[in-house]
């Protein structure tokens, strides 16, 4: 059973790099320093090191407290499933308990052709009076 994979990279103590970029809790830029002053400064300030950008020289890490670090984490899951996947269409369709025979073969038509071409289909069902 695989891990969960967090939002952030690395979180606390566990930092691969010697030189970091680190940054405050309030967006402001505290320059390179060596790790062990990364981390000194952490536990000075009762805070957390995250790591948003590795693919830069030195990585860019961040000072965070465990509130901030749970808001963007949830900040990041909304924007995930907000967006959409790619090449996935979804199709919704509604119609009430009281429909016709005729409308209910047309609209189970639609959704058989909508299935074909790989559509998402989403079908809700309202209950007449």
């Amino acid at each position: 059973q695989p891990k969960r994979k967090t939002a952030f990279g690395s979180v606390g103590r566990r930092i691969p790099y010697r030189i970091l970029h680190v940054i405050n809790q309030d967006g402001e830029s505290l320059g390179n320093m060596h790790r062990a002053e990364a981390l000194k400064l952490m536990d000075q300030h009762g805070l957390k090191l995250v790591l948003l950008r590795e693919n830069v020289d030195p990585p860019v890490y961040r000072l965070m407290t465990g509130q901030q670090i749970h808001e963007e984490q949830l900040r990041l899951a909304e924007k995930k499933k907000a967006s959409p996947k790619p090449g996935v269409v979804q199709k919704e369709l509604s119609f009430s308990s009281a429909i016709a025979k005729n409308d209910l073969e047309t609209k189970t038509k639609q959704i058989a052709q909508w299935i074909e071409k790989k559509y998402h289909v989403k079908v809700t069902i309202r209950q007449a009076k």
